[in-house]
């Protein structure tokens, strides 16, 4: 079929690490998307580009916006290193049974 590029361990080590990714990040998006007063300060702007807009609301709301999806971006990436290391952990497990 295959041989795997990670280890057993290290395969393991991923699918745990972008399990916890995709949750973490995706409950980030949402809270961007619901634009939580706590991440404001987490918001990609500046003061001077702020005033440019003359300090209005959509602006912020266009840059809670963005941030969300760009959380989501990052989880959809995690889930493709959660699917390529699962991949990495049938193929160990395969090579353990064939030997």
């Amino acid at each position: 079929m295959g041989y795997a590029i990670f280890g057993p361990k290290c395969s393991t080590y991923y699918m745990i690490l972008s399990f916890w990714g995709v949750i973490m990040l995706t409950m980030l998006g949402i809270f961007f998307k619901i634009r939580s007063p706590a991440l404001f300060e987490d918001i990609a702007t500046n003061q001077k580009e702020w005033a440019f807009y003359n300090f209005s609301v959509e602006f912020v709301q266009e840059k809670y916006d963005i941030s969300a999806i760009n959380c989501w971006i990052a989880a959809g990436l995690y889930v493709i290193l959660f699917l390529f290391s699962f991949v990495q952990q049938r193929l160990n497990s395969q090579q353990v049974y064939d030997s």
